[in-house]
């Protein structure tokens, strides 16, 4: 059974012309974006890594947890672990010279370390409800946007309208169990070694158990088929060729995907902070709903939070480091697609598909922003920031996910 209702879709493909052309975009938007600061360069080149490495591994962090319980397939699911665990080591050496002594009572500011309980499970499990529904997490989304899906389009409104919905009531939750909830950091009590040791063993049990699932429910791997094999490269310039084919055409593998994504990850956190989308997105509803009349009231401790919370509009411009990361995500992954031959214009043609991605989105937008992140953020950073918060997420996203796979066999 498909992750998703595929609905027929109208496909147009760009002329060929087009296909070199293409690399232009990306340039011209950093060299604008380099008039602006480094910091709004480099996040759109950074964001627009993410989206090229996304698109060619197919890297859907939905998939990996969906699959798991509706394909019973965790192949997508250990590549993500396995970059989990090389974020790990590179955020310790980052926090490590952030603060050399992790026993002095402070925590890294930048990473994702926050508050963990009753909203962090709450919105685990919205969330992976909803990325199911939707088809997409919300990096998900913002990637195959950029492909030419237009569910995903309608997915990104469902998410702005529950992030909406969410800081319309971010005070209720505050009170209720955000501000005192704990954010527990396992070097403040372990170290850093201890803390490696402990996050190393937890994936390693996380893949031994994918592994296991599979054999439980009698998962079959796919037969590779034999085919016939290329001639060997005659030269430098075929050898050349060939390395460039495998990186623009051939499908990364999701190992690759998540390895490269984790770089990216360390990279950036090295100079400024840890990936995360939610927190911008939050701030492009929170802005449409102010010109619609509709403002939001000031959201209680949002300054002393790190992570994915509800961003705020830096001197009245639109055109912030977050902004570049999102839009560099969109705009990488089209020129993934297109340079790959994948970008189309799919349009569904069943209607339900546009409710389905718009409900969706709407409960996924709305346990993002209370769990302060999506897949990104609150996991895919948060566990390499070595914080408790980053477990118990993923476990309540896994639950979600799978009563969200139960929803879709009953739709479909």
């Amino acid at each position: 059974m498909t992750a998703q209702p595929v609905a027929s879709t109208r496909r147009f493909s760009l002329p060929e012309s087009v296909h070199i052309a293409v690399l232009l975009v990306p340039i011209a938007i950093y060299l604008l974006a380099l008039g602006g600061g480094v910091s709004l360069a480099t996040f759109f080149a950074v964001g627009s890594a993410v989206g090229f490495t996304l698109q060619r591994a197919r890297l859907c962090f939905v998939s990996g947890f969906r699959d798991l319980f509706m394909l019973h397939q965790g192949r997508t699911l250990r590549g993500l672990i396995v970059g989990l665990a090389v974020g790990t080591i590179g955020f310790a050496m980052v926090m490590g010279t952030i603060i050399p002594d992790a026993f002095a009572g402070r925590t890294p500011e930048d990473a994702h370390i926050l508050p963990v309980g009753l909203a962090t499970v709450a919105g685990g499990l919205l969330f992976g409800v909803g990325m199911v529904l939707a088809g997409g997490c919300v990096s998900g989304s913002l990637y195959r946007m950029g492909e030419g899906y237009v569910a995903s389009w309608v997915s990104m409104a469902g998410v702005m309208i529950g992030l909406y919905a969410l800081n319309q009531t971010w005070n209720f939750w505050w009170d209720l169990t955000i501000s005192t909830a704990p954010r527990v950091w396992f070097p403040t009590t372990i170290g850093y070694t201890g803390s490696i040791v402990l996050t190393f063993a937890l994936l390693a049990a996380a893949y031994v158990a994918t592994l296991w699932w599979e054999r439980k429910q009698a998962f079959v791997a796919n037969v590779p088929i034999r085919r016939a094999q290329p001639a060997p490269p005659a030269s430098v310039a075929d050898d050349v060729r060939l390395a460039l084919r495998g990186v623009f055409r051939r499908e990364w593998s999701p190992l690759t995907g998540g390895v490269v994504l984790s770089m990216l990850n360390i990279l950036l956190f090295i100079k400024y902070r840890p990936l995360g989308v939610v927190g911008e997105i939050s701030r492009w509803a929170n802005d449409l709903g102010a010109s619609a009349g509709i403002p939001m009231a000031i959201q209680k401790g949002l300054d002393g939070l790190a992570g994915c919370a509800a961003a705020v509009t830096e001197g009245g411009s639109w055109f912030t480091d977050g902004f570049m990361l999102n839009i560099g995500i969109i705009v990488g992954a089209f020129v993934a697609a297109v340079l790959a031959r994948e970008f189309r214009l799919r349009i569904p043609r069943q209607p339900q598909r546009y409710f389905q991605s718009l409900g969706g989105g709407v409960i996924m937008g709305y346990g993002a922003g209370l769990g302060l992140g999506c897949t990104l953020g609150a996991f895919y950073s948060a566990i390499p920031s070595l914080a408790l918060n980053g477990w118990v997420y993923a476990l309540a996203m896994a639950g979600g996910a799978l009563i969200g796979t139960r929803i879709i066999r009953r739709l479909a």
